[in-house]
């Protein structure tokens, strides 16, 4: 699973980009200087003279032009251009490279030198770590050689870049002078952006070897973070077990853009309360709940809501049972979405006590469902079905089956009222 984030380093090895000199990122990178000049002298067209006279600091240049142009010429294979550009960096003052190192304008090529110089103040340093325009492969340079607890911290709260570029992970973590708090944040993020998507893809080959391919593409897709960590192998695995829709079967036109706010994430408190809900809920309706299916359910009401809604749309029966009972309305009616789910199942449904009102709404919706007399039946007497479903599902209620909703204190009295003059209005009452 590709990260989207990652830099162009290779992340089989550690030294791809550690090991660079600053003076290689000139080679792939642009002139970001605008002056004709600047572009003549770098790209090697101006004469060697005007080049020697530019390494010497001879040349009337702004002083960005001029420090750009000095680093690439430091690099030169001209000798006596490289030693000259070399002897006039030197020369630079810290206040002025300070100011280079802060401009938001500078050159990444010149960003990367002054990151790589273990001379350098403490002020420029920072100033380069805090650039957005520093490249990565110089900051994973700087992680692994500085000596300065407090400059590896500052990296290590990039979390972007570290993410992009998973070398300056690596050189935080293998740098002696690395703080707690810097050990800390690059830890967490290799083990949140690398270790769980390595993870999840050992889990997903694993099930597409076995033939299980739907639940491989849960597992890539599927970020695995709960309230209270992660999900762990076994009960990744256990999961796993209750998948069986593939994506092509899905449909999520049913989920406008405007509740996608109800996917945010919970906390473990409300997913502890959750699970709760769903125990209690399942022993109210069928009596005792085995442990197992305790352990299952906690299991399942941990995961962050967005995967839940994917498991009830891909769920198997077990799965589907359990996430109809979801506090979060778009997770239980994705249960109903679920291509998979049967007749006998919404029968069930429609008859629950204690499933959200627009489960019911959307099972009245669905045409194939609405022609079950036995679907609307239960609908028409659920006192959890919204009122104006149940009213609109009256009208293909049976007169027997009418004077007994009239009848039934747990339906609300605008139905009874309304059963009472359909049962009325049929007997010529």
């Amino acid at each position: 699973m590709e990260n989207p984030f990652r830099c162009g380093c290779s992340s089989n090895t550690t030294s791809t980009c550690t090991n660079r000199a600053w003076s290689s990122y000139r080679v792939t990178s642009e002139i970001t200087s605008t002056n004709p000049v600047v572009a003549a002298i770098i790209s090697g067209k101006a004469p060697q003279p005007a080049r020697l006279a530019a390494a010497r600091g001879m040349l009337p240049l702004q002083q960005s032009d001029l420090l750009e142009v000095l680093v690439a010429l430091a690099t030169s294979d001209d000798q006596q251009i490289s030693a000259a550009a070399t002897e006039t960096l030197n020369a630079e003052t810290p206040d002025n490279l300070l100011v280079a190192a802060k401009a938001p304008d500078t050159s990444p090529n010149v960003l990367a030198y002054l990151a790589s110089q273990a001379a350098g103040t403490h002020e420029v340093h920072e100033a380069t770590i805090l650039n957005n325009r520093t490249p990565d492969q110089a900051i994973a340079k700087l992680a692994s050689t500085t000596a300065n607890g407090s400059l590896l911290e500052l990296i290590a709260v990039n979390q972007q870049r570290l993410v992009r570029c998973r070398e300056i992970i690596d050189a935080i973590l293998a740098n002696p002078a690395r703080s707690g708090e810097a050990e800390r944040r690059a830890t967490e993020t290799r083990k949140e952006f690398f270790e769980k998507e390595r993870g999840a893809r050992q889990i997903a080959d694993e099930l597409r070897a076995r033939g299980q391919n739907a639940a491989a593409e849960f597992f890539e897709s599927a970020d695995l973070t709960t309230p209270t960590g992660e999900l762990n192998f076994d009960d990744a695995w256990l999961i796993a077990q209750h998948i069986e829709v593939s994506d092509a079967d899905l449909d999520d036109s049913w989920l406008p853009a405007e509740r996608y706010e109800e996917l945010l994430p919970e906390t473990a408190e409300q997913s502890a309360a959750n699970a709760q809900r769903v125990i209690e809920n399942e022993r109210l309706e069928s009596g005792e709940v085995s442990p197992e299916r305790v352990s299952l359910i906690r299991k399942i009401m941990f995961m962050n809501v967005k995967d839940r809604m994917k498991l009830a749309m891909k769920g198997d029966r077990e799965a589907r049972g359990i996430l109809i009972r979801d506090s979060n309305r778009i997770v239980c009616s994705a249960v109903v979405k679920n291509p998979r789910i049967t007749e006998q199942e919404i029968e069930n449904i429609s008859a629950m006590r204690t499933v959200a009102n627009e489960v019911l709404r959307l099972i009245a919706m669905n045409r194939a469902w609405a022609r079950s007399y036995t679907i609307i039946h239960n609908l028409a007497r659920n006192p959890r079905t919204p009122i104006p479903t149940a009213m609109s599902v009256l009208l293909r209620i049976r007169t027997k089956d009418l004077h007994q909703i009239t009848q039934n204190r747990n339906v609300s009295e605008t139905v009874r009222r309304q059963a009472q003059r359909l049962a009325q209005a049929r007997s010529g009452e």
